[in-house]
C-alpha cells in the first residue's frame, strides 16, 4: 500500500475545498476503498474523511412527495426504513440482497454505486493486463476467463460488469444523484451516472474530480416493484445476473414499466425497447410480455464463456415483471 495523507472534513465547504485538490479520494463507509488501497488499485495523494458531514444521513419526505435518502446513510438504514420499505419495496430488496448484514451496517448508499468492477483481472494481488487498472495495457478477460463478464456494451478494451446492487433499482426507479462541487452541483440521473468502456475504461462514472454525491432522490412511489438476483450462493455473493423492475398498473394493464438489468454490462442497463413494448399488455400475457423482453436483446454481444447469461437474464426480468405486478399496493 501507498503513503497517503489522511484528513477530514468538518463541513461541506471543507470537503468540496480538499476534495478539489489532485489525486484525492473520499472515504466513507470505506467497504471498497480500503480494497483498493490494499491492492494498489488506487494511489490517492490525500483521503478526505467524509463520514463526520452532517446533514447527509437520513431519509426524508420532500415537500413535492419526493423521497431524498442522504448520501452518508448506512445501506441497512435505507432498507429498513418505512417509506423505503413501502413506497420503494425494489430498493429495500436489493439492499438486503446486497453484501453481509455487517457491511450494510458500514456500507453507505452514496458510496455503494460508486464500486469498480468485480472482474478477477482487475481485483488480482498479481498485477495483470487490465486497461481498466492500467491504461494501455489490454484486456485479460477478453480472451481469458470470462463467464461473469458482460453481454452488453462491452468494448475489446474491456468486459468488465458494474457490481452495485443499488445501482441496479435506482436506475429502475428514474433516481437523481444529488452532488456538490467547488463549481456548482448537479442532478444526475441514476442511468447516467456509469459510463460504458469505449475506449476508455479506466474512467468508471460522469462525477467530476472533486464531486461528491450528497443526496439521492426518488420520485413517484412504486409500490409495484421488484428484484430478482441470481447469483451462486444465496448468502454474500454477487449477482451473475440481476432485474429491478418498477411498474405502473391501472387494473391488469401496464401503463409504463422501467426495467434495469444488472452485472451484464458496465453500468446498470436498461431495457428501454422492452419498455417501450409493455406499455398497453396485460400482466397475465406472459407471451407478449416473453416477446418483449426477448427482443429487446438483439444488442446483446456474448464472449466465450458467458452466452449462458442471456436466457438466464430473459428469464429474471420476466419474472421480476410478475413478481413487481403481484405486488399489492
Amino acid at each position: 500500500m501507498q503513503a497517503f495523507a489522511y484528513g477530514y472534513a468538518a463541513d461541506m465547504a471543507e470537503a468540496l475545498a480538499a476534495g478539489g485538490a489532485p489525486n484525492t479520494v473520499f472515504l466513507a463507509g470505506g467497504t471498497e476503498l480500503l480494497n483498493w488501497l490494499r491492492l494498489g488499485i488506487t494511489k490517492p495523494a490525500r483521503v478526505i474523511d467524509i463520514a463526520r458531514l452532517k446533514g447527509l444521513a437520513g431519509v426524508t419526505r420532500l415537500p413535492d412527495g419526493a423521497l431524498r435518502i442522504g448520501a452518508l446513510t448506512r445501506l441497512n438504514d435505507v432498507a429498513l426504513d418505512d417509506d423505503v420499505a413501502r413506497d420503494y419495496p425494489v430498493l429495500s430488496e436489493v439492499i438486503l440482497k446486497s453484501a453481509s448484514a455487517q457491511l450494510r451496517n458500514l456500507a453507505t448508499i452514496g458510496g455503494n454505486p460508486l464500486q469498480k468492477t468485480r472482474c478477477g483481472y482487475f481485483r488480482a494481488e498479481e498485477i495483470l493486463p487490465c486497461n481498466k487498472r492500467e491504461p494501455g495495457s489490454g484486456c485479460s478477460a477478453l480472451n481469458g476467463i470470462n463467464d461473469k463478464h458482460a453481454i452488453f456494451g462491452w468494448s475489446e478494451a474491456c468486459v468488465a460488469t458494474q457490481p452495485s446492487d443499488p445501482a441496479t433499482a435506482l436506475a429502475a426507479l428514474d433516481a437523481l444523484y444529488v452532488t456538490e462541487h467547488r463549481e456548482g452541483g448537479r442532478r444526475i440521473k441514476a442511468e447516467d451516472l456509469h459510463t460504458l468502456p469505449g475506449e476508455t475504461p479506466h474512467i468508471d462514472n460522469t462525477l467530476r474530480d472533486g464531486e461528491l454525491i450528497v443526496g439521492i432522490e426518488l420520485a413517484g412511489a412504486a409500490p409495484h416493484s421488484a428484484y430478482l438476483k441470481l447469483r451462486e450462493r444465496e448468502s454474500y455473493e454477487y449477482a451473475v445476473v440481476s432485474a429491478a423492475i418498477a411498474l405502473d398498473l391501472e387494473g391488469d394493464r401496464i401503463l409504463r414499466a422501467r426495467i434495469a438489468l444488472g452485472s451484464v454490462a458496465q453500468k446498470p442497463w436498461r431495457l428501454t425497447e422492452a419498455e417501450r413494448a409493455l406499455r398497453g399488455l396485460a400482466v397475465s400475457n406472459t407471451s407478449a410480455i416473453r416477446k418483449a423482453v426477448d427482443e429487446s436483446f438483439a444488442a446483446a454481444k456474448t464472449l466465450a464463456h458467458n452466452a449462458y447469461k442471456v436466457p438466464r437474464a430473459k428469464n429474471a426480468a420476466e419474472r421480476a415483471i410478475r413478481l413487481a405486478a403481484a405486488r399489492a399496493w
